[in-house]
């Protein structure tokens, strides 16, 4: 999980500031100089570190804060504001042209994901209500014209291509074709190298002053740390970027990228990539992230998963089944089915305040092929055991196990969590009605 180490290193640090009715400054300098090596081992930019300190000590040693009743809690806030500060203070949103097409350019260097994020990106647009286009102008890669289309017909997006030609050439070609095809937005994945050299450069300067892009992106992988930052900053001072894309941000435990890149560039990272599905990539907002961080959740990114993943239809005719005591193995497994498809459980479990640490022991024991067994259990049974579990004997179990590749302990075990969520959500509905709140979700993690 994204900033997993500094997460739980900075979580300790303030347990104890917490826990204390006054602080001192001495108190304050102590804490202070652990935070800045959580930092450090993050790998933040050592810059980056000493002026966010300096920062934080200047705020936090004022009298407000030091004769407060809650003077752990104000520190945590200061912290929470610099860092989201540091990120880039809000959201970034992509700037579109007033007279349609839009240009957005992705830059990068080869590694870093660039054809399957501008994929991604296309598919975000899609959503929005863009009608984007995808335009090939990697023609050294091999094959990299042919997986633009692949993902292009992934997420059903055009792709303009000439084969090998010219990428200055490709890019008017692609900017004509949009234009008279009701294309309001023109992405055009660019070459990469394996490091930056004078010929890249030049190729995308010649790119950037023939189609006057609104957005220049650059893909940068964030598992890469500080070598991310520096490669911002070149990209930066030859092109003038418009914005940073952090891939494999899900991969990245220690987070120094995402920490660093925008105080050293002054570029604001606007997305992120969090895992390899077409879905997996989401929009990028510091206070949210520093929340995070500080092990204060994200339940606004958390619901907005839900929103998208549950049909509102879907929730009302689950809950009249719980009521009614109608909820099936069948409705258990679809709950299921779509509560994985919102992203790892472990993450999802991150967005809840203060779960991080409270259940890091139960977070270990999470293993995402439980779940496939459970599903591999219920799909082996009938569709009359699914409905009525009560008609399962010894011999059913056998079979069913047999089939799932499981022993009939597990079986039984899925049983009893079956029997006991489907009371438990039936409790929490009818807490629900009695006291008149309307669109309260039932349970949806099966455990």
């Amino acid at each position: 999980m994204a900033f997993e180490g500094l997460s739980d290193r900075l979580q300790d640090i303030f347990k104890k500031l917490r826990g204390k009715g006054k602080i001192s400054e001495e108190d304050i300098k102590i804490a202070m100089r652990e935070v800045r090596m959580a930092l450090l081992e993050a790998d933040v930019n050592f810059k980056v570190v000493k002026d966010f300190i300096n920062k934080v000590k200047e705020r936090a040693v004022g009298q407000e804060v030091l004769q407060s009743l809650t003077p752990g809690q104000q520190i945590i806030k200061i912290v929470h504001n610099e860092m989201t500060e540091l990120m880039g203070g809000s959201e970034n949103k992509l700037k579109f042209s007033s007279q349609p097409p839009t240009v957005i350019m992705a830059v990068g260097l080869q590694g870093a994901g660039k054809t399957t994020t501008v994929a991604k990106l296309a598919r975000n647009l899609v959503k929005s209500g863009r009608r984007p286009l995808l335009a090939a102008c990697d023609v050294y890669r091999p094959a990299a014209i042919k997986q633009l289309q692949v993902l292009g017909e992934q997420v059903g997006v055009p792709v303009f291509s000439m084969g090998q030609g010219n990428p200055v050439n490709i890019a008017k070609g692609a900017l004509e074709y949009g234009k008279t095809n009701n294309r309001d937005v023109i992405i055009l994945d660019t070459a990469g190298r394996l490091h930056i050299n004078e010929e890249l450069m030049d190729e995308l300067s010649q790119l950037k002053s023939t189609v006057d892009p609104q957005e220049i992106l650059l893909v940068v992988d964030a598992m890469t740390g500080q070598d991310a930052v520096n490669i911002a900053e070149s990209f930066n001072e030859q092109l003038g970027l418009t914005g940073i894309i952090l891939t494999k941000l899900d991969g990245d435990t220690r987070g120094g990228a995402a920490l660093s890149v925008k105080a050293v560039t002054g570029c604001p990272i606007k997305f992120v990539g969090v895992g390899e599905k077409m879905d997996a990539l989401e929009t990028f907002f510091p206070e949210r992230m520093a929340s995070r961080i500080l092990g204060m959740g994200d339940i606004l990114s958390l619901v907005e998963k839900a929103q998208a993943t549950f049909d509102e239809k879907q929730a009302k005719e689950m809950e009249r089944k719980i009521r009614s005591q109608e909820f099936t193995l069948e409705d258990f497994m679809e709950q299921m089915q779509q509560v994985r498809s919102m992203g790892p459980i472990k993450d999802l479990l991150g967005m809840i305040p203060g779960i991080n640490k409270q259940l890091k022991g139960i977070q270990g024991e999470i293993d995402e092929k439980e779940l496939l067994h459970i599903e591999a259990i219920i799909k082996s049974m009938t569709v009359n055991e699914r409905r009525d579990p009560t008609i399962l004997n010894g011999s059913r179990k056998k079979r069913i196990a047999r089939g799932s590749g499981t022993r009939v302990q597990e079986v039984n075990r899925l049983l009893k969590q079956f029997e006991e969520s489907r009371k438990l959500m039936k409790q929490i509905s009818d807490m629900s009605a009695k006291k008149g709140k309307k669109g309260l979700p039932p349970m949806k993690f099966p455990f």
